[in-house]
């Protein structure tokens, strides 16, 4: 009987189904994005090779926010220190030309010795002013050559080389073309240390906070577990609004299905309740309907998530859409309570109605 009333109208359930598979998709895909940026953009960091990152006080764990206050003679004196084999100091700025891009300012001697340098796919290293490496995925998705010249910054750099993706950024120039272009004349935005011995970085950590007590020290080796959306103000909200918003647009189509579908059963109801039905019957069927209209609508959400995926990384290969089985047991979850909510009231209306006026419904 539950199926042949949700095949009854076809396209009212096709309608109900699409709009939970939205609203799974939905979920799935923003957080999605948001996780497998942050993981991504964490693992290309952790490439860099180094044992330790130092950032200026209150720096944020995404880079991509932190600014140049920090004088570079710092890295004199960081390299002084015990155990320490080598510092890198990087200048950080963020492009949003034809993307949303972080490049890379780095001393190419300093950043070979900590990283271990670049997996060159052609071309060659920073030699002159205005030369630039970049990674082969944004090689690939912006087509770009060996020898193209770039306009990035309002500057022109001449492609030198594209290199092996995971070492931080995805664009790479001369620490002091960038630091000049920037205005920020012999500062950095980070450094890379690099130790003499891995399990000597706690040791290290130590004598730097003793160098510099207000800076930020961190371990790169737990740099992705620092990569989360609560520590990024307002990012943790954006994800509870878009599913918010995911939960509404399934509850109110699930809802108005459901009402709708106790007005044009009024006299089924009636005589259900006439043979004997009782009231946790009656609310027991429509939500019966309701989680198989969910679950239908859970299956399509999860193939056209995967789907976008495809899509979206076929169209943006520098995204990263991470599709966990978490969240898909999250979404599923959230659609059916969603669901179950939406179809309570209609629900509850079903089994209160009276048998007699029920039967004499037009």
């Amino acid at each position: 009987m539950i199926g042949h009333n949700v095949m009854h109208r076809p396209v009212r359930t096709l309608i109900t189904i699409i709009a939970v598979a939205v609203e799974v998709t939905l979920v799935i895909i923003v957080v999605g994005l948001t996780s497998g940026l942050l993981s991504e953009s964490a693992k290309r960091i952790e490439g860099v090779g180094a044992d330790i990152m130092v950032q200026p006080p209150s720096a944020s764990v995404f880079m991509a926010f932190s600014g140049a206050p920090m004088p570079i003679r710092l890295g004199d004196k960081l390299k002084e220190l015990d155990y320490v084999q080598d510092v890198a100091p990087v200048l950080l700025q963020f492009n949003s030309v034809n993307g949303l891009d972080i490049i890379y300012g780095i001393d190419s001697a300093s950043f070979r010795s900590v990283s271990g340098g670049f997996v060159f796919h052609e071309g060659h290293g920073l030699k002159k002013p205005d030369d630039m490496l970049v990674d082969d995925i944004y090689a690939k998705s912006k087509k770009v050559k060996v020898g193209q010249t770039l306009r990035i910054l309002e500057h022109d750099f001449h492609v030198v080389g594209i290199v092996e993706h995971g070492k931080g950024a995805r664009l790479f120039v001369e620490l002091a073309t960038l630091q000049a272009m920037a205005g920020a004349s012999d500062k950095a935005s980070v450094f890379f240390i690099k130790c003499d011995r891995p399990d000597r970085t706690p040791a290290v950590m130590d004598e730097i906070r003793q160098l510099l007590p207000r800076y930020e020290i961190r371990p790169l080796k737990d740099f992705i577990s620092l990569m989360t959306s609560s520590n990024l103000p307002g990012l943790g909200a954006f994800i509870n609004s878009m599913i918010g918003i995911a939960v509404a647009i399934g509850f109110l189509v699930i809802f108005l299905s459901m009402y709708t579908t106790i007005i044009e059963r009024t006299r089924e109801i009636g005589i259900l309740k006439s043979l004997g039905a009782s009231k946790p019957y009656i609310v027991r069927i429509i939500l019966s309907e309701t989680t198989l209209l969910c679950l239908a609508g859970i299956v399509g959400g999860v193939g056209l998530s995967f789907l976008c995926r495809t899509i979206f990384l076929d169209l943006f290969p520098t995204l990263t859409i991470l599709i966990t089985a978490g969240w898909i047991l999250r979404a599923a979850g959230i659609a059916i309570v969603g669901g179950l909510l939406g179809a309570a009231y209609p629900a509850w209306l079903a089994s209160r109605r009276d048998p007699v006026e029920a039967l004499a419904y037009e």
